[in-house]
């Protein structure tokens, strides 16, 4: 494994960046960084996984009760009804014949609950993914390049589960500020006799969310997690994995690694990578039959909702075995 200075992220970010750089990999006009490693032949092979026709939502629920708690204005969504069965009822919609409805409507920032980072999310000394200058990339009018609404159609094919927190940790679960390594992720997969390689969907399991689930949200949303380890970029690039998703809120360990730091994996992963993460997954149902049956590769769609400009987008995600 390899050691980090916590005295010097900005050296460890350089070092990473320029070893894991997918920068004119695709060509200059590339809008999908790893998504591009799946492809038909992925595809295919994820569909050919479905073998008992049994599903599972990946999402959280989307609602008031959810874990935020404000920081950078993220709230948990706000649900309102627009019409509902006492209008009808009341006779207050003006509609013939005696037919009524219900309709409502929803306000959250797009990335409060399971969800998807794009890639115009994070941005390295100024620069965003494929080397473009961030501030010629997302706008007040949205992300004007690599919009979610560009991965819409790309992101179902073979997903692969890692189940971290019963490989390596006590009684299913990892405690907050444990970083996973490459040799965490490597021995998983090994346990779970299960390979991770080009186009894969990879979601990593710590067990934090089954966690706060007993405990209470507490600082879910923001605060220690266990999560990947700096170190684990060149893995994130050498597998050409096409995306990654996790059940904690951040995707990488907090605190992190370095003194003086926020999130240097993400800003090596999502602009010099081009990788798609996902954050905040319900992974509890899935990681159960997988644990049951010892199959831990399945079909998998989540693709992101086509919301123009956006730099990140909430997903119900479905696996099926």
């Amino acid at each position: 494994m390899t050691a980090l200075d916590p005295r010097d992220p900005e050296g460890a970010i350089a070092r990473a960046a320029k070893a894991c750089s997918n920068w004119s990999r695709w060509g200059a006009d590339d809008r999908l960084g790893t998504l591009n490693f799946l492809d038909e032949d992925k595809r295919r092979e994820g569909a050919g996984l479905v073998r008992r026709g049994v599903s599972f939502s990946l999402s959280q629920s989307f609602d008031m009760d959810g874990p935020q708690k404000g920081w950078r204005r993220r709230t948990n969504p706000v649900h309102t009804m627009l019409d509902t069965g006492t209008d009808a009822a009341l006779g207050r919609q003006g509609f013939p014949h005696g037919i009524g409805g219900a309709d409502d409507v929803i306000a959250m920032p797009l990335q409060c609950s399971t969800q998807w980072d794009g890639l115009g999310h994070i941005f390295d000394h100024g620069k965003a993914w494929n080397g473009r200058a961030a501030e010629e990339v997302v706008t007040s009018d949205g992300d004007l390049v690599t919009g979610i609404e560009h991965m819409a159609a790309q992101v179902a094919g073979r997903g692969v589960l890692l189940d971290v927190g019963r490989a390596v940790g006590t009684a299913g679960e990892l405690p907050d500020g444990f970083a996973v390594t490459p040799e965490h992720l490597t021995a998983t997969a090994e346990a779970h006799g299960v390979g991770v390689g080009r186009g894969d969907i990879v979601l990593v399991r710590t067990g934090q969310l089954a966690r706060v689930r007993r405990d209470g949200w507490g600082d879910y949303a923001g605060g220690p997690a266990p999560g990947l380890s700096f170190t684990t970029a060149g893995w994130l690039h050498g597998t050409e994995i096409a995306a990654i998703a996790t059940d904690t809120w951040g995707f990488e360990v907090r605190p992190n690694e370095f003194e003086n730091a926020f999130q240097p994996l993400h800003q090596v992963a999502i602009p010099n990578i081009g990788l798609l993460i996902g954050e905040m997954w319900d992974l509890e149902a899935l990681a159960e039959d997988c644990a049951e049956d010892g199959i831990y590769e399945f079909w998998l769609t989540a693709a992101p909702l086509r919301i123009t400009g956006a730099v990140g987008s909430p997903v119900n995600p479905v696996a099926v075995k």
